[in-house]
C-alpha cells in the first residue's frame, strides 16, 4: 500500500484504504471491515465476543460502528 491508511473523517476507530479490504471502511489496526462488526452484533454477538474472536478487537469501536452505519444509512433513497 503505497497511500497511508487514513481516519474518515469524524471517527476515530474507523480508516479507509482503497486496498485495505476492497476499499470497505475498516476498524483501525484491524483487518476487519465495519460491516463484518455490524452483521456480528445482528446475530447477536456482543463487543465481548468480537473481542474474544479477533484478539486486539478494541470494544470501545462499537460505538462509533454505530454511529457510522446510522450516518450511512440516513441519505435520503432514490424512488426506483
Amino acid at each position: 500500500m503505497e497511500q497511508e491508511i487514513k481516519n474518515i473523517p469524524g471517527y476515530e476507530w474507523i480508516v479507509y484504504h482503497p486496498d485495505l479490504l476492497g476499499g470497505q471502511a475498516a476498524i483501525k489496526d484491524m483487518r476487519i471491515s465495519v460491516a463484518m462488526v455490524l452483521e456480528s452484533l445482528a446475530i447477536g454477538m456482543t463487543a465481548d465476543d468480537l473481542a474474544d474472536d479477533y484478539p486486539g478487537f478494541p470494544k470501545e469501536c462499537i460505538p462509533e460502528v454505530l454511529k457510522y452505519a446510522a450516518a450511512q444509512t440516513s441519505v435520503p433513497l432514490k424512488a426506483a
